[in-house]
């Protein structure tokens, strides 16, 4: 791990609880920042991530606790033959990556969770994420295990897909801000904009 991920940092889960109670941030101008400012939604408490290890693309033991080692983690729930919102959702992000300064793109990670692993091997997976962003983390692993993982964090599986999967929750589907103490403070539904999502990054990491 770097020095720079090494040194004690004020986890974001805190920084998100203090930012409903408003707070003055390091940001533009130098302004008082308040919880409307982001787009995101704020949690109180916030989720405890579960710690389970599933695998990414590389075949090693994946966590999204102990494998999180960014001061923001960006975590999706999804699969490559999904039709429409998966790579919708993963190009914005994508997209709002290339707006953040280096300071900020190197304190992210971006983690795609497929929930179609029968289909989804770590050779598809690659594949699917280098057309989007060759940095991004995907990860596979049995469907117990995945589903399991995802509702520490309130991501549902949706309908039963025919290869023994699951479809993406409508009404979960969500972008989960993982910090640094292993919980998530926040979240971004499935409408956000690259540029919200890079708005909301930078607050977030504002206080570096």
């Amino acid at each position: 791990m770097a020095d720079e991920a090494r040194a004690p940092r004020r986890p974001l889960a805190v920084l998100a609880l203090a930012l409903a109670l408003v707070v003055a941030l390091a940001g533009c101008g130098g302004s008082d920042v308040e919880a409307g400012d982001l787009t995101g939604k704020v949690l109180d408490p916030p989720f405890t991530v579960a710690g389970d290890a599933l695998v990414d693309t590389d075949g090693q033991p994946y966590s999204l606790t102990d494998d999180t080692e960014k001061r923001l983690t960006l975590v999706f729930f999804g699969y490559t033959h999904c039709p429409d919102i998966c790579s919708t959702v993963m190009t914005t992000i994508a997209s709002a990556l290339t707006r953040l300064d280096d300071r900020d793109r190197d304190q992210v990670d971006v983690v795609f969770v497929t929930t179609d692993p029968e289909r989804d091997t770590p050779d598809v997976l690659r594949r699917w994420l280098d057309h989007i962003d060759k940095d991004f983390v995907g990860v596979t692993g049995p469907i117990d295990e995945i589903a399991a993982v995802g509702r520490s964090i309130a991501v549902g599986m949706g309908d039963p897909l025919p290869s023994g999967g699951y479809d993406v929750d409508a009404h979960t589907t969500q972008v989960t801000g993982i910090d640094s103490a292993d919980e998530a403070p926040i979240y971004w539904s499935q409408t956000t904009s690259s540029k919200q999502f890079a708005d909301d990054i930078h607050i977030l990491l504002g206080d570096s």
